[in-house]
């Protein structure tokens, strides 16, 4: 499910994490519910249903996020934090404010990847991208969990009081994606925590808070289509691949 410009990201230098946030992504996740409820059982079924409908009716979701990526070969363990924005119809909008300062955007024709360290900025075409990740196309309400996911038994105990946990596993081999486990707050569905898995046991875990659905602003600024452009430094070097 991911494009095919991206699989050639994952061959990049850890200097760029973003790569890999976006290659793997699925989802993200939502701290919303301050007081620690024990949810009520549900079946699976339902509540990846129940999920799926809650993303179905956004028009936008703008959130902050902080990830953490385990690679268990080198022992590596890389941090991120920063915010996002989903709008339909296409587009979307990543700022890493740590390590260090990059931005993903899409206006749903190009997506551009700015790296202020390197001072570099790739562009590609989005179109094939946007129908292939699931972060978008979950976040959009064009995919669907239940015929894109089997949903099996979660691996350990759920600890976190005032969630559901579900786990999930590509129904077609993904190449960067063995299994996500899901953290989904009850009443709410919404997800609080994400936990990726790929072919290598590199782990990603990731972490929302701050979720506004149906946002009317963004980091301060009003959502139009202003805010998915992005003119970098005048001495970036500016890397086309279409």
């Amino acid at each position: 499910m991911t494009s095919s410009f991206l699989t050639c990201f994952l061959s990049m230098t850890t200097q760029r994490p973003i790569y890999r946030i976006f290659t793997m992504i699925l989802f993200a996740g939502l701290f919303l519910l301050p007081i620690q409820i024990a949810a009520q059982p549900m079946d699976s079924i339902e509540i990846a249903q129940k999920l799926q409908g809650t993303y179905e009716k956004a028009t936008n979701l703008v959130a902050d996020f902080n990830q953490t990526t385990s690679i268990k070969f080198s022992g590596r363990v890389r941090q991120g934090s920063g915010s996002m924005i989903f709008l339909r119809p296409g587009q979307l909008r990543w700022d890493y404010i740590a390590p260090d300062h990059q931005v993903l955007i899409s206006d749903g024709e190009s997506i551009s990847m700015y790296f202020e360290k390197n001072n570099q900025m790739i562009i590609s075409n989005a179109r094939d991208y946007l129908q292939s990740d699931v972060t978008y196309s979950f976040f959009a309400g064009t995919g669907d969990i239940l015929k894109d996911f089997d949903i099996v038994e979660p691996d350990f105990k759920n600890v976190e009081g005032n969630s559901h946990l579900i786990k999930l596993v590509p129904k077609s081999t993904h190449p960067h994606v063995s299994s996500i486990h899901a953290w989904i707050t009850d009443g709410t569905f919404l997800l609080e925590h994400l936990r990726i898995v790929d072919h290598f046991d590199t782990v990603t875990d990731l972490f929302f808070k701050n979720v506004q659905i149906d946002s009317n602003s963004y980091g301060g600024r009003k959502i139009t289509k202003n805010l998915f452009s992005f003119t970098p430094p005048a001495d970036t070097e500016i890397i086309k691949q279409y």
